[in-house]
């Protein structure tokens, strides 16, 4: 039978196990986009719609009447479409485009039902009737950009292989608009993109990209460029990824905003499906010209941009490496003052991947001058950056050496990282006390941990966690009772030679030469 003493052993043992220093592996603390992206989701997703609807303000094969009102009846519309009289034909094909060009509530499903969809394929092999093709083709385009249901319904009436065949047209207007429904119909999701592709759709749609397209034709080129490179479940194929890129490497350097913006969009989109596809991008030399635009005067350039190069950072350390060997930290100190707040989140949410790396890429946030700007928004920024803030934080416990840890502490940490134990959000407490835990273990020697200790106590840190000894997460509790148990349970008398010297800002353990000092260059 053990006595007392071995069996406290084995528990502390057993708890130091549980709660090592390296407590959490690479995948976790590098992390990629999840519940924290939700607000730039939503400003994306109004920027960069998936499918795009043909309201004109004035029609560009009817001008004169300007848009007159639609007399005919549905029955009707159909059965001209359907004439042999071409001038009938092109008349109701209008009618039914100018229903469906409506600004709201177009009535897609009615025409749907109306059996006019074959007719309207039909049309689009009329390459003697240039007019009849593209009315018929912008009609099919705004179903298209409809429900699943309503796409899907264009795509089984075998458009897809006509719209290709009017790439090739010598009409301009022709082409642009079967660009524009392919645009709809890849946007529905990975299932029609694919089988889009699948139809060797990729190569003609890139050879639009030229100097010579007028401005509006290439948006829309880049926008589709964009719907295929959405999506990562699954993601395009890798062949397809490979004759992307060297589209995005020319259309980076496009002086339009809206190319620029959707062409940085498109690499975010492929880098940000896993480190196979980063690698891609980065194989592509891409990069040397992606991260300058961090430093953007248009915001949304600067915001997709941001957003690419995080997802970049997400990968290997390597991977990583290759972001800080373009300077991209120089930009940071402008990102995390940006007025924005969004910029903001992304931009602490950039460094604690960062933070997640090794020893040298954390030496680089502290050399960039940006560990204060990191605690600021640790104390004063919304909650959804305050815990972007705490992951950074906590991954440089782990990731740093014992000089870096000392820095941050030395920087002023301590304060609002406790201030966070206070928060509902369970996965924060988790992430701060996790950090709270690997800085106490970094501060080995006696006066460390007594000046650590101080510190968490002056800022009511230690009531904070012997509350959280009641915690419902049996995580969290268990890593507040290790931590008042190994760190707070003894009574251990003040030496004045330890006490921290306050500057007003910082703490710095003092520097008699018999007591060890935290910020020595440890690993």
């Amino acid at each position: 039978m053990m006595d007392d003493t071995t069996t406290a052993e084995n528990i502390m043992k057993g708890r130091s196990q549980l709660y090592k220093n390296q407590g959490r592996d690479l995948e976790e603390m590098r992390r990629r986009r999840n519940e924290v992206s939700v607000e730039l989701r939503k400003s994306k997703r109004e920027e960069h719609l998936l499918k795009r609807r043909n309201v004109p303000t004035i029609d560009s094969t009817d001008s004169e009447d300007n848009e007159k009102p639609v007399n005919q009846s549905l029955e009707s519309i159909v059965e001209n479409a359907a004439s042999a009289d071409k001038e009938k034909q092109l008349n109701a094909v209008q009618a039914a485009r100018k229903l469906l060009s409506s600004e709201r509530n177009p009535p897609i499903d009615n025409l749907i039902g109306s059996g006019i969809l074959p007719i309207l394929v039909q049309c689009l092999r009329r390459d003697d009737q240039p007019s009849l093709q593209f009315e018929a083709a912008w009609a099919l385009t705004n179903i298209a950009s409809g429900t699943s249901e309503q796409t899907n319904a264009v795509v089984s009436a075998n458009a897809v292989p006509l719209f290709l065949h009017l790439l090739t047209s010598p009409h301009q207007n022709v082409c642009e608009q079967a660009v524009w429904a392919l645009g709809n119909i890849i946007g529905d999701g990975p299932c029609l993109r694919d089988y889009v592709i699948q139809h060797n759709a990729v190569d003609p749609l890139l050879r639009f990209i030229d100097a010579d397209i007028p401005i509006s034709f290439l948006r829309n080129v880049t926008w589709v460029i964009v719907n295929l490179c959405r999506n990562k479940d699954p993601p395009p194929p890798m062949q397809t990824i490979s004759e992307i890129l060297p589209a995005l490497k020319r259309l980076i350097h496009h002086s339009d905003t809206s190319i620029l913006v959707d062409t940085v969009w498109a690499l975010s989109y492929l880098t940000d499906g896993g480190n196979d596809q980063i690698q891609k991008v980065i194989d592509s030399e891409i990069v040397v010209f992606l991260v300058p635009l961090l430093s953007h005067q248009e915001v949304k350039v600067q915001t997709a941009a941001l957003r690419a190069v995080g997802n970049i950072v997400t990968g290997t350390d390597e991977q990583t490496q290759v972001v800080l060997n373009n300077n991209a930290l120089a930009h940071f100190h402008a990102l995390l003052s940006h007025s924005k707040e969004k910029i903001n989140k992304e931009a602490v949410w950039f460094l604690s991947n960062i933070t997640a790396g090794n020893v040298s890429q954390v030496q680089a946030v502290i050399d960039a001058g940006l560990i204060r700007l990191i605690i600021y928004h640790l104390t004063e920024s919304e909650f959804q950056t305050q815990k972007e803030a705490a992951w950074a934080i906590s991954n440089l416990t782990i990731s740093g050496n014992k000089a870096q840890v000392a820095y941050v502490v030395n920087e002023g940490v301590i304060p609002p990282f406790c201030k966070l134990l206070k928060v509902v959000d369970s996965q924060v407490i988790q992430v701060v006390i996790d950090g709270i835990n690997n800085i106490l273990k970094m501060a080995t020697a006696g006066d460390e941990q007594a000046h650590v200790c101080r510190l968490i106590e002056e800022c009511e840190g230690l009531d904070e966690i012997e509350r959280l000894q009641s915690h419902e997460n049996e995580e969290i509790y268990r890593m507040a009772f290790e931590i008042i148990d190994s760190y707070f349970s003894g009574d251990v008398d003040e030496d004045a030679n330890v006490a921290p010297i306050s500057d007003g800002q910082a703490y710095q353990f003092a520097t008699n030469s018999t007591i060890p000092n935290f910020s020595l260059n440890d690993n």
